[in-house]
């Protein structure tokens, strides 16, 4: 290893991203389910996005909010996917040390985003089962603003410590990242200074987040069942369920990846590294290729507009 990879320093120039240890040979061809998900993600979140600005029936709260979501999963999309193209064709590892942080920001900052407004998500469906005729006066857009506003401002500033904690760490064992992409993990792992207090705080963030945030879902959607089960016919209570049903299956899918990709970082020591980086890469994937899925599958309203858009060009 050069002296450069050795040498006591703060702040390195630069970081080499390895990719997927012992797959570096198959790189090629784990780049082709690679690229796949990722263009169904950015596709299906246009697609979502350009429905949503081109039917003026879809702009609601419900909307809007599915419309931050689909924002969010391409931003999380296309903070990972140049660089990791990049080692996976052009064997092209070096990144700059402040870029390799500001993408470690936008990764974490938008998956805590993402829970957000899927918080979000869960309010809006109970003000609209549990509270229909208040509906247009307590989602007003003044109030979809905030809400939207808060998400983004605390989504950016809770994982912000963590940033600024790393950029003043010590590097002196290595600046070879094992991994195709900026994370806080695999980076604090290279410090020499006390990492304590990230650690504390790291932990601090994702228990917070999670408890909060499935506690306020938790809470909405006891409430919306309640509702739901109080309709006196089935159909009634079918047809109302199903005004949320596409936002529950975006729940499942997004905290069922976290829980597995959490549960193969606590317990799956004797996994091997490279079944660990897959893990991570889709992990962050899965989410936004889905749920633009989910939503055409589900939401009446999205598949109808869909359909309607291909078979005017099939005309």
């Amino acid at each position: 290893m050069s002296d450069s990879n050795t040498t006591d320093f703060i702040n390195p120039p630069t970081f080499i991203l390895l990719g997927i240890p012992g797959l570096v040979v198959a790189h090629i061809w784990i780049s082709i389910p690679f690229c796949t998900m990722c263009t169904l993600a950015i596709l299906g979140n246009f697609i979502i996005l350009y429905i949503v600005k081109r039917e003026p029936s879809l702009h609601g709260t419900m909307y809007y909010f599915l419309c931050m979501l689909a924002v969010t999963d391409l931003v999380l999309s296309m903070s990972i996917l140049p660089k990791t193209l990049s080692i996976f064709w052009f064997n092209s590892r070096e990144t700059d040390f402040n870029a390799c942080l500001t993408q470690m920001h936008f990764i974490h900052s938008f998956l805590v985003m993402e829970s957000g407004i899927l918080v979000a998500m869960a309010l809006d469906c109970y003000v609209a089962i549990c509270r229909p005729l208040r509906y247009s006066t307590i989602l007003t857009n003044i109030v979809v603003a905030k809400i939207s506003l808060a998400v983004v401002l605390c989504s950016s500033t809770i994982v912000l410590p963590c940033i600024l904690l790393a950029r003043q760490w010590s590097y002196c064992r290595t600046n070879i990242i094992p991994h195709t992409h900026c994370k806080h993990m695999p980076i604090e792992k290279l410090a020499c200074a006390d990492i304590c207090i990230n650690n504390y705080y790291g932990l601090f963030v994702v228990f917070s987040v999670i408890c909060v945030d499935v506690l306020f879902m938790s809470m909405s959607y006891t409430q919306i069942l309640r509702a739901v089960f109080s309709l006196p016919t089935k159909d009634a209570r079918l047809k109302t369920f199903a005004t949320c049903s596409s936002h529950l299956c975006v729940i499942l899918a997004f905290y069922i990846s976290a829980l597995f990709f959490s549960l193969m970082h606590w317990f799956g020591h004797n996994v091997s590294l490279h079944f660990h980086m897959l893990i991570s890469n889709i992990y962050l994937l899965v989410p936004p290729m889905v749920n633009p899925i989910i939503y055409r599958v589900r939401n009446k309203q999205i598949r109808s507009r869909v359909l309607r858009i291909f078979a005017h060009k099939g005309t």
